[in-house]
């Protein structure tokens, strides 16, 4: 539930720090008075986007604050880890957004910074709207079926159906693309065979590829390195090279060493060179015998690396970005050859996944038909006690020829407001104030199973009166058993049945409009004054007398 919220410099407020009881919490106050205040402080810490114009004027900023308290934050607790967020600490969420004129937008959870998408995601998790323009939504097909779904907590059965269908649509979409696709000229197909088998004969492995460059790079300079290889060699080892000079030296150095034995020393030096020498010699000769090659060889590696070249022209110079592309062409000329063929098999996968999507849309309608009957009947029970007191109330299902996003078929609520007069779609015939009551009552019925705990209702009392009013504020306090409910409401036999009563009011006695807004659920004497504000006259003694009256009855007095 919401426990506490802080606004400061939203709009004409400047700054408040409310606390919110469990159960039914009515927010009244004068037409204009700005109500809508709250309701946009809520909706900011639900994700709503807005733009800077919400902030007070003459202000840098405005900021909401709102502590969260969940008896059991298990389900809360799995999105915040799925969205890397801190978990509530002994079951409270803090939320924070500040939105600046020239700054950027600063929204925190639980003291770690995140996201508009993720307060979003967090605010479907906690609080749900029902405004003015809902009865109207209530016209049209789709929101009478998310209200019949709802009800039939058929979440299981829609995504085995909405898996389903979506790969049969995307197996329609395949053959459409296979279908439009151009068809290749003989020409064109034998270009594309050539370049597949050229493809075909390399390893487009990084580590082969690079074997390739290396060995294709050797062999193109293998004259170049015999020729110097050769030229070492014969230095070294050949007719009046290095070796040659060496062996005249030896023999000067050992005679050398016997006329004076401090020589001898020297002299090994000298013929330890000349085995050195003859061992480079040595080794050149092998180097330059690795470095000729047979004709087929060089020929062989040459027409690879033609092929490797040319493909790195037309895909680029990643291996495996190649090897990818060749298996496409592969698949592409493999179609081209039998395109009857895999249109035949497509044809059989997707009548096979069309079955599977039929059968998903029929248990899927199945719940639907269960949850139709049940939901008629208690609704037109909660309609009766909103004044119909023979009215009907049918929901009908009708088939569709083709599979959609939704099924296989449609829903249709009829209504009839008075008894001996044909039951007829609610867009026939339903008048706005018919059209509240009748959602009125389906959201009663609805709130019993949704799990949101926060429910915020604004003027869903509009067009009611009299006793009727009564009734809507009951249902609202039977909603909050359940629920956290909050309502903006102008009836003062609604307002009486909330355990909490916020008053907004508007004063314009200073130099700068101030809206306020404050709580009056502890303090009898100022709610029986703004009962008797809302019944015509706080200081009336009959509206006084009536307003106590009605807090007196409500079940809240009783309790």
């Amino acid at each position: 539930m919401l426990q506490t919220l802080a606004i400061r410099n939203l709009a004409l407020l400047e700054s408040v720090s409310l606390e919110f009881e469990a159960g039914f919490t009515a927010v009244t106050g004068e037409t204009g008075a700005g109500k809508s205040v709250l309701l946009g402080a809520l909706s900011l810490l639900a994700g709503a986007r807005v733009d800077k114009t919400i902030i007070r004027q003459k202000e840098d900023a405005c900021e909401v604050e709102a502590a969260l308290w969940f008896k059991d934050s298990t389900r809360v607790d799995r999105l915040l880890d799925e969205l890397d967020l801190p978990p509530c600490e002994d079951g409270l969420m803090v939320l924070k957004r500040r939105l600046s004129r020239t700054r950027a937008p600063r929204i925190s959870v639980n003291g770690s910074l995140t996201t508009l998408t993720t307060l979003q995601q967090i605010g479907e998790e906690w609080i749900d709207f029902h405004g003015p323009s809902e009865p109207r939504r209530l016209l049209k097909s789709a929101c009478q079926l998310e209200l019949l779904d709802l009800y039939a907590q058929s979440d299981a059965e829609r995504e085995a159906y909405d898996r389903a269908y979506a790969e049969w649509r995307e197996l329609g979409r395949e053959r459409e693309r296979l279908v439009a696709q151009d068809r290749l000229s003989p020409d064109q197909i034998d270009f594309l065979t050539q370049q597949l088998a050229e493809l075909d004969a390399l390893d487009l492995t990084p580590e082969a590829i690079e074997a390739l460059e290396r060995d294709f790079n050797r062999i193109s300079r293998a004259q170049e390195m015999l020729s110097l290889a050769t030229e070492l060699e014969q230095g070294l080892n050949g007719e009046g090279g290095v070796g040659e000079q060496l062996a005249l030296l030896l023999r000067s150095g050992r005679e050398l060493g016997e006329l004076d034995g401090e020589a001898q020393g020297l002299a090994e030096r000298l013929r330890a060179l000349g085995i050195e020498v003859a061992d480079l010699a040595a080794e050149y000769a092998t180097l330059g015998s690795d470095l000729q090659f047979e004709p087929e060889e060089v020929e062989s590696l040459s027409q690879r690396m033609d092929a490797w070249m040319d493909a790195k022209r037309s895909f680029g110079r990643d291996p495996v970005v190649v090897a990818r592309e060749r298996e496409e062409l592969r698949l592409r000329l493999s179609a081209q050859g039998d395109i009857e063929g895999t249109l035949a098999k497509l044809d059989h996968r997707i009548q096979t996944a069309h079955a599977k999507a039929a059968t998903a849309a029929a248990a899927l309608r199945q719940a639907r038909e269960q949850a139709a009957k049940s939901l008629a009947k208690v609704t037109a029970t909660s309609i009766a006690q909103l004044g119909f007191k023979k009215a009907e109330f049918l929901i009908e299902l009708h088939s569709l020829a083709e599979l959609g996003p939704t099924g296989d078929c449609t829903v249709e609520f009829m209504f009839s407001p008075n008894v001996g007069e044909d039951v007829q779609p609610l867009n026939r015939i339903a008048s706005s104030g018919e059209l509240a009551r009748v959602m009125l009552a389906l959201k009663t019925v609805l709130a019993e199973i949704d799990a949101v705990p926060v429910l915020v209702f604004d003027e869903v009392d509009a067009n009611v009166g009299g006793e009727i009013g009564r009734v809507v504020g009951e249902k609202m306090a039977a909603i909050g058993r359940n629920h956290q409910v909050i309502c903006v409401t102008h009836l003062p036999q609604v307002a009486a049945q909330g355990v909490g009563h916020l008053v907004v009011e508007k004063d314009q006695s200073k130099d700068r409009v101030e809206v306020t807004i404050r709580g009056i659920h502890d303090q009898p004497e100022l709610r029986v004054d703004e009962l008797a504000r809302m019944l015509g006259d706080r200081k009336a003694t009959s509206a006084r007398a009536h307003a106590t009256e009605l807090l007196e009855s409500s079940p809240v007095a009783e309790a």
